[in-house]
């Protein structure tokens, strides 16, 4: 499998895209005014107990308190975030899920914190106490004790000698992805950066009030390349100049086998546009999702779940139908998982997959998926089949969606992806007009409306403008305005 990283760096924002087989199945956009700060590390005060939720609300310096929950109040976070590694093993952590939030934190209290998720919607970030610093090669653990390898690296022998290596080490410490192959010297280097990288935010939190900002994460362009770069990627495009300088100035400090992956592009159109990636990015956008074999996906995502339906569309089979049905959901599945990771879908997700009869078949299909979501670097649950052919799962969040990055909810049809009906806009005039004339009586007015609706009333309804003036009495002067949005109207 050919792998490509792209990197589009300008004033205003850092986009990331990363193809697979001439496939795009990730992509991210950062405007530099609204950068993540997923990773930053506080030293907050707590503002509120709320032993109702066992959580707490905390004041890190931003416009929303962020919120800790009492299983990340005590050390405690049992699942890494995509910006700290692409897949890890649990490390395991003491059960807090008993503790009272009452008993770890007080109002006025001063802790040392770090964002895992950025704020959503209305919502603050959310945080945690168990801190983790990730390097080149590994992940710093300072406040435990376990050490892990990165679910990603396969070999049973290399996932034990990586063990061996850094359960020497003092502290908490996991391997990431980018750490296969690496020896003891490397290794060595990358923890050693580390711990004096641990060191002076100790120093910061012991000479800071808070709320105080005490360790930002890499820019963007950096942390795609600390996470993202590893040695599965074949090459890695630039178009910037000084961000190639950086990135090459970055690998030389932490791995310098993979700068002559790194490529500067230096023709004048822009870098996504040139590879084809725009336009890969406008179908990922829309609800439809075409399969190769004439089937379809259709993707909703609510503010609940996100459900994904599976329909065979074109595709009519060469044997059975049952045989029709299984090689569709055989093709919908990497798909499927494909858009979970270009779209970044996140939280509940439901796939209803076209009704099979045969039992192996099911088994067949969720095996499939659960193959293709462990390349997956956000942590997901599956769930079998159910008896009504769904497939439930969750994703791991930490972001807003692609789709809530590059588009806004429509202002017209306040985000429901539909408008009234023409017949329901010629029909809701006229209750406005009758309820005109009973106020004050009319004998004549000016309608004017969007042109299609003008349309609508001197064809199909146009027993509708008769009425009101054979009936009511109520000559009707109707005007066009392309201006207008379908559904406005004005009566004078």
């Amino acid at each position: 499998m050919r792998s490509v990283l792209y990197l589009s760096v300008n004033p205003f924002e850092t986009r990331v895209a990363l193809r697979e087989d001439a496939r795009l199945v990730s992509y991210r956009a950062e405007r530099h005014r609204a950068s993540s700060i997923v990773g930053n590390i506080y030293k907050g005060r707590v503002t509120r107990v709320l032993p109702g939720m066992q959580a707490a609300f905390v004041d890190i310096g931003m416009a929303r308190d962020a919120f800790l929950y009492v299983r990340e109040a005590g050390g405690i976070l049992d699942e890494y975030t995509e910006i700290f590694s692409a897949g890890q093993d649990d490390v395991g952590s003491p059960d807090l899920s008993d503790s009272a939030i009452g008993d770890l934190l007080r109002q006025g209290q001063e802790i040392t914190v770090q964002v895992i998720k950025d704020p959503l919607g209305t919502k603050g970030a959310r945080l945690t106490t168990y801190l983790t610093l990730p390097g080149r090669f590994l992940v710093y653990l300072p406040t435990a004790s376990q050490t892990g390898v990165s679910r990603r690296i396969l070999d049973p022998e290399e996932r034990e000698r990586l063990r061996e290596i850094v359960s020497e080490y003092p502290g908490g410490w996991i391997v990431r992805t980018a750490g296969e192959g690496q020896e003891t010297p490397e290794l060595d280097i990358d923890r050693d950066s580390l711990v004096e990288r641990w060191q002076r935010i100790q120093e910061n939190i012991e000479h800071n009030r808070p709320p105080v900002l005490l360790a930002r994460e890499l820019s963007p362009l950096l942390r795609s390349v600390r996470d993202v770069l590893t040695s599965r990627i074949d090459e890695c495009w630039i178009d910037d100049e000084e961000a190639f300088r950086d990135v090459l100035e970055f690998l030389e400090q932490t791995d310098p086998t993979m700068t002559s992956k790194v490529k500067l592009f230096r023709r004048s159109k822009d870098l996504m546009s040139a590879h084809g990636i725009d336009r890969e990015l406008e179908k990922a956008l829309r609800p439809r999702v075409w399969l190769k074999s004439g089937g379809y996906l259709v993707v909703n995502q609510t503010e609940a779940l996100v459900a994904i339906d599976v329909n065979s569309g074109k595709y009519v089979g060469s044997t059975d139908l049952e045989d029709t049905v299984f090689q569709t959901n055989l093709e919908a599945v990497r798909e499927v998982a494909r858009q979970l990771r270009l779209r970044d879908l996140g939280g509940i997700i439901v796939v209803d997959f076209i009704d099979m009869e045969d039992p192996e078949h099911q088994g067949q299909i969720y095996e499939a998926l659960l193959e293709e979501v462990q390349r997956d670097a956000a942590r997901t649950q599956l769930f079998p089949i159910s008896d009504l052919g769904l497939i439930q799962m969750t994703r791991k969040r930490t972001r807003p969606s692609l789709d809530r990055t590059l588009s806004r909810a429509c202002p017209h049809c306040h985000g429901t992806g539909r408008i009234k009906s023409l017949p329901t806009i010629c029909l809701e005039i006229r209750r406005k007009i009758l309820d005109m004339d009973e106020e004050s009586g009319l004998s004549q007015l000016s309608l004017q409306v969007h042109p299609e609706v003008s349309h609508y009333f001197q064809g199909p309804f146009r027993e509708l403008l008769r009425e009101l003036e054979e009936t009511h009495g109520i000559e009707i002067i109707l005007r066009e305005n392309p201006l207008f949005h379908q559904e406005q109207f004005e009566i004078e």
